[in-house]
């Protein structure tokens, strides 16, 4: 059958595998997955309790509007309900947003092996890809990709905080970069870590929509609110580019348990505020121990680090999967001699330095 030329040149996604896989190869009697940047302290226990409770009507089609939900993320993120979109995780709005402004003839603008949907979306439409390296600090190069934006550009992708490195852009390169960016090219600021961000860092992105036209800001529930599982986010923008994207959108496109799961899980900011100090409590701890062996890393602001290894990255994710942990090897990511490791619960993550001090010796 005929199709797409791109296709034979790209290869499907391929995750890892699971952990009863692992397990039964090696022996293990425990695998500790700290290789997808879930929410190692699950979800809220609003959610649980309700889906315990409350047999969903699995034979009725889901709200395509998704309106009760709508109305709760437009209150929660003070925005018009028009300015708003619902995905399949917020990784469907970037093949949305591909599908939508993507074309043969076109390209789009990201930081270098930064998350790789933004590149695979955009060539399986028929685009190319412009990669800018990021700083020696790790960050976006916002001057270089603002300059790397021709008259065929049509997406550039910012992911902030950063997919793998977890370094975030400034309020200053953001402004400075929307205002030299030509109109009619639409800038997409993927937020998917955005709940686990300290406030000094943090971006008040939704109030730059009304000077911008031109960007959209995508946010997920699969993160810090520990649904990954259930597959929905969501984007917010202007009203005529959210128009276009819902021309493109499945009319079903979450489902209702998804739907109802994220409303409850948005209500409930209790969890996500001890899940981030959770967080940053272990991400300290971890700090001080990449300190003491002598490993580089970049200051995040997610719930991973991005970890640079004496040796091929491949290498330590042999020996930690042998021991029992799942991470991250960087020639997977595009980084060679590095890891990314999710931050697990306190007692994960001291067994955890455990193996990697012996690993080091």
């Amino acid at each position: 059958m005929k199709q797409k030329a791109i296709l034979s040149q790209l290869t499907a996604y391929k995750q890892g595998k699971q952990s009863h896989e692992i397990q039964e190869a090696y022996g293990l009697d425990r695998i500790v997955k700290l290789a997808s940047n879930e929410n190692v302290y699950g979800y809220s226990e609003k959610v649980k309790d309700y889906l315990i409770k409350q047999l969903p009507e699995l034979n009725i089609y889901p709200d395509g509007y998704t309106a009760e939900l709508r109305t709760a993320v437009a209150n929660y993120s003070q925005v018009d309900e028009n300015q708003i979109i619902f995905g399949s995780g917020s990784e469907e709005i970037i093949q949305i947003i591909c599908r939508a402004f993507v074309f043969e003839g076109r390209n789009t603008v990201m930081a270098a092996n930064s998350f790789s949907q933004y590149k695979h979306n955009t060539l399986v439409e028929g685009g190319t890809v412009k990669e800018i390296p990021v700083t020696s600090e790790g960050s976006h190069d916002l001057e270089a990709m603002s300059e790397a934006i021709d008259e065929n550009t049509s997406v550039v992708w910012i992911c902030n905080p950063d997919n793998p490195t977890g370094t975030t852009i400034t309020e200053k390169e953001l402004l400075a970069f929307m205002e030299n960016c030509p109109k009619d090219v639409l800038v997409v600021l993927d937020e998917a870590y955005k709940e686990f961000v300290e406030e000094d860092f943090l971006l008040d992105s939704h109030t730059y929509l009304a000077a911008y036209a031109n960007l959209i800001s995508l946010r997920t529930f699969s993160k810090a609110y520990g649904l990954a599982g259930l597959r929905i986010g969501y984007g917010i923008g202007n009203p005529e580019v959210i128009h276009s994207l819902n021309v493109v959108r499945g009319p079903f496109n979450t489902t209702s348990v998804a739907q109802l799961a994220a409303l409850i899980a948005l209500g409930d900011q209790a969890f996500i505020k001890e899940t981030k100090e959770k967080n940053n409590r272990e991400k300290q701890k971890f700090y001080a121990f990449l300190d003491e062996i002598g490993w580089h890393y970049y200051p995040s602001q997610t719930n991973f680090i991005y970890v640079s290894t004496p040796v091929s990255g491949m290498e330590v994710f042999q020996y930690l999967i042998e021991n029992g942990f799942i991470i991250r090897p960087g020639e997977l990511l595009g980084y060679p001699n590095s890891i990314r490791i999710t931050i697990g619960t306190e007692d994960d993550m001291k067994e955890l330095q455990c193996v990697l001090r012996k690993f080091n010796k």
